[in-house]
């Protein structure tokens, strides 16, 4: 049976090129594109899809935010990351907090790419050199997945009262986890963050 395929990618010229990766590559048509989170949930809702294709940052979000709820409705969808985060640390914490194994950088070659693809529609899980680890100096792999979303809002400039809104968090909680990620990456404020998450190439 032909896979049912979603990609959730908010650069248009991207879907458009793994779609035709997809089409000709693979003979794959049943391919369709959304571009942020909400549009995402309410296309798996109306169709049931076999493999969904998530880049990590959305227009209207990061979608760690909704992964788990993914994984809970739709326990049988296959999952592969295509993201320009950097995948020594998104990898690791992909792997760790959700057990995806597949993850494939917007800077790999076409041809890795393909690779890559083929590797997950034939539902092989990639080897342990092909899966990111993280950089035990990188300190950004300590942050767990819910660290993580704060430090997105965090450095895209978004105050604890606006961070709170958008995940749905109590105040205190947010100011727990940014707190902690001040520790984690021994930073005392955004400035210091800010800077460290360009040297790791984190947004």
């Amino acid at each position: 049976m032909e896979p049912k395929i979603l990609l959730a990618d908010d650069h248009s010229m991207i879907c458009k090129a793994v779609k035709l990766i997809l089409e000709l590559n693979f003979g794959y048509t049943d391919v369709r594109g959304v571009a942020a989170c909400s549009e995402m949930m309410k296309e798996l809702n109306k169709k049931t899809y076999t493999h969904l294709v998530l880049d990590i940052n959305l227009s209207d979000g990061s979608t760690l935010e909704v992964l788990p709820t993914i994984q809970t409705l739709y326990p049988q969808l296959k999952i592969l990351i295509f993201s320009m985060q950097p995948a020594e640390v998104y990898g690791e914490v992909l792997k760790k907090q959700y057990g995806l194994s597949h993850y494939i950088s917007k800077t790999a070659s076409e041809e890795e790419t393909t690779s890559q693809i083929r590797k997950f529609f034939q539902n092989n899980l990639a080897s342990e050199k092909e899966i990111p680890t993280g950089d035990t100096y990188n300190p950004f792999i300590k942050l767990s997945a819910r660290e993580f979303e704060v430090l997105h809002y965090m450095l895209q400039g978004l105050s604890g009262n606006d961070i709170s809104r958008n995940l749905n968090l109590k105040h205190n909680t947010i100011s727990t986890l940014k707190s902690r990620i001040f520790e984690k990456t021994k930073t005392s404020n955004v400035l210091q963050l800010k800077e460290l998450a360009t040297l790791y190439n984190v947004n």
